[in-house]
């Protein structure tokens, strides 16, 4: 198997991370593909300088994150996609950069539609009147936005809206997806938001019915955001919005 991976000669920080992400970018682009036996110990440590110490932990933390396994008489094999820990924080900020295919996009939307309106409903009910204030601030910066776009101020603070969401979902299990999935929100809404759309009004239907405290209106409000026209994944030009 010929493989090109970037060199790590000269790094004395940060190397076995270096080397995981190189690696792994290349099994996420599908550069390597699911079930590809990798090169050697040696023969990978000969391509990025490293020692074979420095080269077995890198393949040892991208096991953790469920890319590798290693069989004897086999080799480190690239593991099967459903077996990767897609919510790995750090698999998600080497991704960072990566051109994702519309069929990420897709599973991406079909993942918050699960789970991100009940989210919202409990953030209705459950958000705090720090969270409430924060919302509002965040809410008054999208509207300032969008009186004066800007793509990527549009982007952040579409992420933080977003987040503030889960956080204040009061369950314990919602509040880190308002953090691991940062990254992948962003991808989202640079891809969703491309040519001004921003869907101000959605957002704003789904502002107000958080503090009302509207539980119905709030889960109604971002199923709609999701499933409205102006989104750019749907099939055939259809599209729903950020």
């Amino acid at each position: 198997m010929t493989m090109q991976f970037e060199t790590a000669a000269g790094m004395t920080r940060g190397l076995n991370t270096h080397i995981a992400r190189d690696i792994a970018r290349k099994i996420l682009s599908g550069e390597l593909a699911c079930g590809a036996i990798l090169p050697s110990e040696i023969e990978l440590g000969e391509q990025f300088g490293v020692s074979r110490t420095a080269l077995r932990e890198a393949l040892k933390l991208l096991t953790s994150k469920g890319l590798l396994e290693s069989r004897p008489k086999i080799g480190t094999r690239v593991k099967e996609r459903p077996q990767w820990n897609m919510l790995d924080p750090q698999l998600l900020e080497w991704m960072q950069g990566m051109e994702a295919t519309e069929e990420i996009y897709h599973q991406f939307l079909e993942f918050r539609k699960a789970i991100e309106p009940h989210a919202t409903a409990l953030a209705a009910v459950n958000a705090s009147k720090e969270q409430r204030i924060e919302l509002s601030r965040i809410y008054r910066q999208m509207c300032h936005v969008a009186e004066n776009f800007d793509a990527q101020a549009w982007v952040d603070i579409d992420t933080q809206f977003h987040r503030m969401i889960f956080i204040s979902s009061g369950n314990c299990f919602y509040v880190p997806f308002g953090n691991v999935l940062t990254t992948i929100f962003k991808w989202f809404f640079e891809f969703s938001s491309k040519e001004g759309g921003m869907c101000l009004n959605e957002h704003k239907r789904i502002y107000e019915a958080i503090m009302a405290g509207d539980e119905g209106e709030a889960y109604s409000a971002s199923l709609s955001l999701m499933k409205g026209h102006k989104h750019r994944l749907g099939s055939g030009g259809n599209s729903t919005s950020s």
